[in-house]
C-alpha cells in the first residue's frame, strides 16, 4: 500500500472490538513516535501506555470518548525539553511542543493504519482531569490521547470522512 492509499483509507475508530492489540504491533507504534520528526530533534514527545483495566477505568473516568478502545496513549510533550524559538517576534516565548506531540501522533496513527489497527485521536476532554488521574508531571502538557484498537463488525467511516475542499482553498501558491 502507498502511503497516499494509507492516508486516503484512515478513518476515525468509533466502534473497536475488545480484541487485544498484539505487543509486537504496539511496539512498532511506539516506534514510529520515537523517530518521528521534532523541532531541532529535541525529542519532547511523552507518551503513557493506557492499557490495564485499572488505567482504563481512569482514563474513562475522565469523560474522554474512548469508544472502548482496548488501548489508549496519552502524547505528551516535555516543556522543559521542547526546543523554544526566542527569536519570534510575533509569538513571545514560542516553542514546538503541540506541533512535535502531534507529529509523533499522526506517524504512530499510519503506522497503526498500516498494521491493521485503527485509530482515533481525542481531544474532547478537559486536560485537568485526565492529568489529575494518572498523576502527570508538571513538566508534561498533554496535547491528546490516541485510541488504538481492532475495528468491531460495525465499524465504518464517519459521514464526512472522504469530503475534502478544493485544492485552490487550501494552497496559496505565492
Amino acid at each position: 500500500m502507498t502511503f497516499m492509499e494509507l492516508a486516503r483509507n484512515r478513518y476515525s475508530e468509533r466502534y473497536f472490538s475488545s480484541r487485544p492489540v498484539e505487543e509486537e504491533k504496539l511496539a512498532q507504534i511506539l516506534e514510529a513516535g520515537r523517530i518521528a520528526p521534532t523541532g531541532c530533534n529535541y525529542q519532547p514527545q511523552r507518551i503513557y501506555v493506557i492499557r490495564s483495566r485499572e488505567a482504563m477505568e481512569k482514563a474513562i473516568s475522565t469523560k474522554a470518548s474512548l469508544y472502548g478502545c482496548p488501548l489508549a496513549l496519552l502524547v505528551c510533550y516535555d516543556k522543559e525539553t521542547v526546543w523554544k524559538n526566542p527569536g519570534d517576534r510575533n509569538y513571545e516565548a514560542y516553542n514546538c511542543g503541540e506541533q512535535d506531540a502531534s507529529s509523533v501522533a499522526a506517524s504512530m496513527m499510519f503506522e497503526a493504519e498500516e498494521l491493521g489497527v485503527h485509530s482515533l485521536w481525542i481531544r474532547g476532554f478537559d486536560s485537568r482531569d485526565v492529568i489529575e488521574a494518572f498523576d502527570l508531571p508538571a513538566a508534561h502538557v498533554l496535547v491528546l490521547m490516541l485510541a488504538l484498537g481492532y475495528p468491531s463488525d460495525k465499524s465504518h467511516p464517519a459521514h464526512l470522512h472522504g469530503k475534502r475542499k478544493a485544492m485552490e482553498e487550501t494552497v496559496k501558491f505565492i
